[in-house]
C-alpha cells in the first residue's frame, strides 16, 4: 500500500479543489461532496462525486507510471515470444481519453460497463468523469456459486470484444465487477490494433489466471471453452507465465496450463 502512495504520488488540495469546482460548474451546483477512495490505485486518484459520478483525477506522475508499466509489460510480452502491444500515452488528460474510448467501444458492443460522461482539464490533471455503480462487488469478494455462474458470461464478454477486434488489455478480479444481479467491465485500457491476435490472447490468460483461484483450473478453462476453441487457449498458454509475474494475479500457471493442455490433446 505505501509502495502504490508513493509511485501514485499526492496531489495538492488546491488542485483538488481546483477540480471540485470545475465538476460542480459542470453540474450547476453551488457545490459538489467528494468522497477520496481508499484503493490500491497506481494510476490516478478515484474519488465519487454526490453518490452519482465516479471520477479518476489523472496526474502527471500517473501518466509516468503508466508508462513505466507499459514497459515493463510490453518486455514481458517479449518474453512470452511476441512483440509488446501495450500503448502508452503522452500525458494525463490522454491516457484518461484513451480509457473513456476504450469503455464507450465496449459498451458500444452491448458489453456492461459504467457510462463514460466526459474527460477534461484542471490544472494539468485529467479528470475522467464515469457513472458511479452503487451496490457493487469486485468478482473476487463473491461466492464460489456466483463466480461459477458468472464464468461464462465473463469469457462471452470477452469473446464478443475479440471478435470486434477490441481487447480489455488489464483484466483483473477487480476489473470486473456485479452489481444488480450484471456482470460489468471497468479500467479497458487501450492495445495497438495491428497485435490484437496476442492481445487477446493475453486476456484470455488474464481470465483464466483470475478464475483458476476462485473456482479452480478446471471450471475455469471448461467456462473458457464454452466462448473459445482449443487452439486459442493454445495461444493463451503461452502467456500464463507472463501474466503470473504480476502482483495483480496469484495462481499456478503450471496447473493451468496442464489443464489446457489436457484438453488439447
Amino acid at each position: 500500500m505505501e509502495l502504490r502512495r508513493l509511485l501514485r504520488g499526492t496531489i495538492e488540495w488546491e488542485r483538488l479543489e481546483a477540480v471540485g469546482l470545475a465538476l460542480a460548474e459542470r453540474a450547476d451546483s453551488d457545490g459538489v461532496r467528494i468522497r477520496f477512495l481508499n484503493t490500491d490505485n497506481w494510476l490516478s486518484t478515484p474519488c465519487v462525486i454526490d453518490d452519482r459520478w465516479f471520477v479518476k483525477i489523472v496526474s502527471t506522475q500517473n501518466a509516468l507510471v503508466h508508462a513505466l508499466f507499459t514497459t515493463g509489460r510490453n518486455l514481458g510480452a517479449f518474453s512470452s515470444g511476441t512483440e509488446g502491444f501495450f500503448e502508452r500515452f503522452d500525458g494525463p488528460v490522454e491516457m484518461a481519453q484513451h480509457e473513456l474510448e476504450a469503455t464507450r467501444k465496449i459498451r458500444d458492443l452491448g458489453i456492461n460497463a459504467p457510462e463514460p460522461i466526459e474527460v477534461f482539464e484542471v490544472e494539468d490533471l485529467g479528470v475522467l468523469v464515469f457513472e458511479y455503480l452503487p451496490d457493487y462487488r469486485a468478482l473476487d469478494e463473491t461466492t464460489t456459486e456466483e463466480v461459477l455462474r458468472f464464468a461464462p458470461e465473463l469469457f462471452d464478454a470477452l469473446s464478443t470484444m475479440h471478435d470486434a477486434r477490441l481487447a480489455h488489455g488489464d483484466l483483473r478480479a477487480e476489473n470486473v465487477l456485479i452489481s444488480h444481479g450484471n456482470l460489468y467491465f471497468i479500467d479497458a485500457t487501450s492495445v495497438d490494433e495491428q497485435a490484437i491476435s496476442d492481445a487477446r490472447s493475453y486476456d484470455l490468460a488474464c481470465a483464466l489466471a483470475v478464475l483458476t483461484p476462485l473456482i479452480g483450473c478446471r471450471a475455469a478453462v471448461a467456462a473458457a471453452l464454452e466462448h473459445y476453441d482449443r487452439l486459442d487457449l493454445l495461444a493463451a498458454r503461452e502467456f500464463l507465465d507472463f501474466v503470473s509475474l504480476r502482483p495483480d494475479h496469484d495462481f499456478d500457471a503450471a496447473l493451468v496450463k496442464g489443464e489446457i493442455e489436457k484438453r488439447a490433446s
